[in-house]
């Protein structure tokens, strides 16, 4: 078994410390696709003109601002494009007793499958055994391999969610327990602990009787596992090399290539899809970073890592991920990691391939994020091997939606609103953004709407009496259209994965906050 030291030894070097301003290179263009909101559309639709103009007023256009930029809740203005849509959507009660009546089942967070939301895992048990401290958005690798490593194992356990550096502060009673403030965190008989590989290598030592994730002493696998283990740090030194770098392009993308080849080879020496003979510790420890290579080499290099055939047992492999609950509970999808990526890292550089292919991917395309979906494969562009079942991913972001409602449609309005103060350097959060909160009732009519459209469908929707439509005039049944624009691209750009919902169903809800906007700015 390997020891603590030994793990160590192997876990170096950390992703960087978040770092305060958005990056290098071309970074502000991406943040411009983050925050592109309604307003960034102008050039594809002139209806957005009006909405166009006020962008630099409320900050969020384009590219970083400096602190004395942002509007305070004293300046926000109104927004009026002078378009009006009527509030004839179902009730949120009457849109629950939609829900309820297709069947939609909430998930057993503390025994059933591996869930982004569980505060408490007890798998069958009574008690938990340890407490994990992990990021409250999932989007820091070195929890959520230990994170992966505890759903495998099923040692009962208790969550904890803090914020990384990179979008907010953490709580007072963490930084008593860890002044460095570095996530993961495990607290186990008393004792707290820190960086990801000694956690999982206590676990494996304290915990041997729950599914041992290291293969016997002395077998040819265990002597596999140092290798591969100095192979994972390698490859992610090689991946950095080429994504954070603009110069010698070719030879990083060779290094890269020639690494991933090593990778591609360590999986064929066995006959399953995983690294040993069966899931292993070397599997957690690969997964959240070749996730992330796939993600962001595609999007800011144009290479398709995953699904193109050129690293087969890759492929397999991410196949046969996909298919263990933990896994698919934990997996983020492109957009989160390419936007959740720089700031934590110090940047990310684009090659003329990426640029090409990005707006595919973040839906800054005029086409992309749009009904109908194109379907989700083992190839498609975001490979997803299970599939999707849309009337099941509808639901299940409609089930989100109509729960979670009073929240969302508060967080919404922070498109409209203003910035936050301190600024954060992770273009996906602001959790001290200020809500325009004078367009509640707007947003709420404009939310279902969008959670009506995902029970039954917009032709459906759009055939019946609670259709969306522009409203001839103002009234205490019509709202303006501007502001819920601004509210539904946001929400748009922030629903995070697996955050808030898995891929699939991520996917139908951005689509659909895209079809409110595009019939709302039809007129």
């Amino acid at each position: 078994m390997l020891c603590r030291a030994q793990l160590l030894a192997l876990s170096t070097p950390r992703l960087a410390p978040a770092v305060t301003t958005i990056g290098r290179g071309k970074l502000p263009s991406v943040v411009a696709r983050v925050r592109r909101g309604v307003a960034t559309r102008a050039a594809r639709n002139p209806a957005e003109s009006v909405l166009d103009s006020l962008k630099g007023v409320l900050g969020i256009g384009g590219g970083s601002q400096s602190a004395s930029s942002y509007t305070s809740a004293d300046e926000m203005v109104p927004i009026d494009s002078g378009v009006y849509f009527e509030d004839n959507a179902p009730s949120w009660q009457e849109l629950q007793q939609m829900v309820d009546a297709k069947g939609w089942e909430e998930p057993d967070l503390e025994n059933g499958p591996t869930h982004p939301r569980a505060l408490l895992r007890l798998f069958g048990e009574k008690e938990p055994k340890l407490t994990l401290w992990r990021d409250s958005a999932a989007w820091c690798p070195y929890c959520q391999k230990v994170w992966m490593q505890l759903e495998e194992k099923r040692i009962p356990y208790k969550i904890v969610k803090e914020n990384m550096r990179c979008y907010g502060a953490k709580s007072p009673e963490y930084l008593k327990k860890a002044p460095s403030g570095l996530l993961p965190a495990m607290e186990l008989n008393g004792r707290f602990y820190t960086e990801s590989d000694a956690i999982m290598a206590l676990l494996e030592q304290s915990f041997p009787d729950y599914n041992p994730l290291l293969p016997p002493r002395g077998t040819e696998s265990s002597q596999r596992v140092p290798g591969l283990l100095r192979l994972e740090r390698r490859l992610f030194s090689a991946w950095l090399g080429w994504l954070t770098s603009a110069w010698a392009n070719e030879s990083n993308r060779r290094t890269f290539e020639q690494t991933m080849d090593l990778v591609n080879a360590e999986l064929g020496k066995q006959p399953g899809a995983y690294f040993l003979d069966d899931f292993s510790l070397v599997d957690c420890v690969f997964a959240p970073f070749l996730e992330r290579i796939a993600a962001s080499i595609l999007y800011y290099k144009g290479l398709k890592v995953r699904g193109d055939g050129r690293w087969p047992n890759i492929d397999a492999w991410f196949n046969e991920m996909e298919t263990r609950p933990t896994f698919a509970g934990i997996k983020s999808d492109i957009f989160t990691h390419v936007f959740d990526l720089p700031p934590q890292i110090g940047g990310c550089e684009f090659t003329a391939d990426g640029e090409a292919i990005a707006g595919q991917l973040d839906g800054s395309d005029s086409g992309a994020w749009r009904l109908p979906l194109p379907p989700l494969t083992s190839t498609s562009l975001e490979c997803h091997a299970p599939g999707e079942q849309p009337e099941r991913d509808t639901l299940q972001a409609a089930a989100r939606l109509v729960q979670n409602h009073e929240a969302v449609t508060k967080f919404s309005l922070r498109g409209p609103g203003a910035p936050g103060k301190p600024p954060v350097s992770a273009p996906l959060a602001d959790p001290n953004a200020l809500a325009a909160l004078e367009y509640l009732p707007a947003a709420d009519a404009a939310m279902r709407h969008v959670a009506h459209a995902l029970l039954v469908g917009p032709d459906a929707k759009q055939g019946g009496q609670h259709a969306l439509r522009i409203a001839s005039s103002s009234g205490p049944s019509a709202y303006d259209t501007g502001a819920v624009a601004l509210a539904a691209g946001y929400l748009r750009d922030r629903v995070g994965v697996p955050r808030d919902l898995p891929l699939p169903a991520a996917r139908q809800l951005r689509a659909h906050c895209n079809w409110l906007i595009d019939n709302l700015q039809a007129a």
